[in-house]
């Protein structure tokens, strides 16, 4: 994933420097040298990396700070500070309403994925109660509607687009009028790729952005286009009002820090990422959680709204409930599978828990254990209700595990190594037995009962060893008993 290696050094030097026995001025200084090699290693502009440098030297005066005060901790902040005000303008980008028409302009370099942006943009808002619609103003690539018309139609999205007329300008003005007549809240304007280089297409996209008057133009910027980012965004800045960024291809093996300098240039938010090829591999920028996740400090919130989107409020009670009494039944490991499936890459939700990192799972290694999960999930659906909800292991007989193996189209021992995965989540589920369910309300009871004690006792010990062993999974503990977004999960606070 683009940035992990970057999450990656900046953690090491920060852990670097949290072994050290006495914060000194040589330790900081080390500090911030091994961060600044990682940025601009990353392609981040080298005058940001270098501002970045002073002003963490400017806030974090060791001799000015006396005893008793947490350095480790200052100097992470100073860090974290800065990095977030590279990320961000300090201004938030136009946000669409729902029930009021709303034009959103697309533009960017070719090859940056911006067709395929302008579908997830749309698909996205759709999930969320929108009513989109997709106009092709790019006449200049060949394939261009052909392509925008097979993303719209897999994801039912009205759209419009001429095989026969080579004006863009004439095409988006009758798109986005066919569809405010339509009603549709969010119309989205997709246009020709191009460079600063090609003047003329500059010009179209002026033209367009005029007759359009769009309320939002939104740069679409390819995440391994390096140390050229900041060139090119400005000069995109300078024809269109650039109101906001998205960069794509953040599932690759770039470098990416060249887009994220590019906020820079623009003086436009990030306010998406894409991080792969289908629809759903989308994801809302918020500064804040990003930077605290490159730093291996995670993203609690992040992680909880994943957690809550994947498992409906209805339903935690009684998987807690599951949980306490120690039951774990074949189909509870088939809806956990679903869940996992749904929250997205693990490497990714493995960043947004604290002193994990991207870097944790092996490179290659995602696509396998995605793999395998749907496997078990095929041989679990040739199972009977019997077999799904038993909790007794005897029950599963050679008999019974070919008859599986036939109807799921696999191999027996393929049968046989699902069972060996469920025993294995059992054993691990049965350790969380006799855990207290708190009334609801009640939440330092939760945090009290859920304690280290019992997470220790789950986690494998590769995990545990990389949040920081007991003290640190006592203070994600913390963490998480303060955390009101996992008190909601498990029926707590205010619904």
């Amino acid at each position: 994933m683009v940035l992990a290696e970057l999450g990656g050094s900046i953690s090491r030097a920060l852990q670097q420097m949290s072994n050290a026995t006495i914060i000194d001025e040589k330790v900081l200084n080390d500090c911030l040298n091994e961060i600044t090699r990682a940025l601009l290693q990353s392609d981040v502009q080298f005058k940001l990396v270098r501002d970045m440098q002073t002003n963490i030297k400017k806030i974090v005066n060791l001799d000015d700070l006396a005893a008793g005060h947490n350095k480790r901790k200052i100097i992470q902040q100073a860090i974290f500070n800065e990095l977030c005000k590279m990320l961000d303008p300090g201004k938030p980008s136009f946000t669409p309403k729902k029930s009021k028409p709303s034009v959103v302009m697309f533009v960017g370099l070719q090859g940056s994925g911006k067709t395929t942006t302008c579908t997830k943009y749309a698909y996205y808002h759709q999930k969320k109660g929108f009513k989109p619609a997709l106009v092709c103003a790019d006449t200049f690539r060949a394939g261009a509607f052909d392509q925008l018309k097979q993303n719209a139609t897999k994801a039912k999205i009205p759209f419009y687009g001429s095989y026969m007329e080579s004006d863009p300008v004439k095409i988006a003005v009758e798109g986005v009028e066919r569809f405010k007549k339509e009603n549709c809240d969010l119309i989205i304007v997709d246009t020709s790729g191009r460079h600063k280089q090609e003047v003329a297409l500059f010009e179209e996209m002026r033209q367009v952005s005029e007759a359009t008057k769009p309320d939002l133009v939104i740069f679409v910027m390819d995440s391994s286009i390096g140390q050229a980012a900041f060139d090119q965004a400005q000069a995109f800045k300078q024809s269109v009002a650039v109101g906001a960024v998205i960069v794509t291809k953040m599932d690759g093996h770039a470098k990416g820090g060249g887009a994220l300098s590019a906020v820079a240039a623009t003086k436009s938010p990030v306010i998406f990422i894409g991080t792969g090829e289908h629809m759903d591999e989308f994801e809302v920028f918020d500064v804040k959680p990003f930077v605290s996740r490159l730093l291996g400090m995670g993203d609690l919130s992040g992680f909880m709204d994943k957690i809550h989107e994947v498992v409906p409020m209805d339903q935690q009670p009684e998987l807690l409930q599951k949980l306490s009494e120690g039951t774990f039944t074949v189909r509870i490991m088939y809806e956990q599978f679903q869940n996992i499936l749904k929250m997205g890459p693990i490497n990714q939700v493995f960043s947004m828990l604290p002193g994990f990192s991207s870097e944790l799972m092996p490179k290659g290694s995602e696509k396998e254990s995605q793999a395998k999960i749907k496997r078990y999930m095929t041989i679990m659906d040739s199972m009977t209700n019997e077999e799904l909800d038993s909790t007794n292991p005897k029950l599963m007989n050679e008999s019974r595990m070919i008859r599986i193996a036939r109807g799921a189209g696999r191999q027996v021992r393929e049968v046989v190594e699902m069972f060996e995965e469920y025993k294995r989540l059992a054993k691990i589920w049965s350790k969380m037995k006799g855990l207290k369910i708190p009334k609801k309300g009640d939440m330092s009871a939760l945090s009290r009962n859920m304690n280290a004690q019992h997470m220790s006792k789950v986690l494998p010990p590769q995990m545990l060893k990389q949040i920081g062993g007991m003290g640190g999974l006592q203070n994600l503990m913390k963490q998480m008993g303060s955390n009101k977004d996992m008190m909601g999960m498990f029926g707590g606070g205010d619904k």
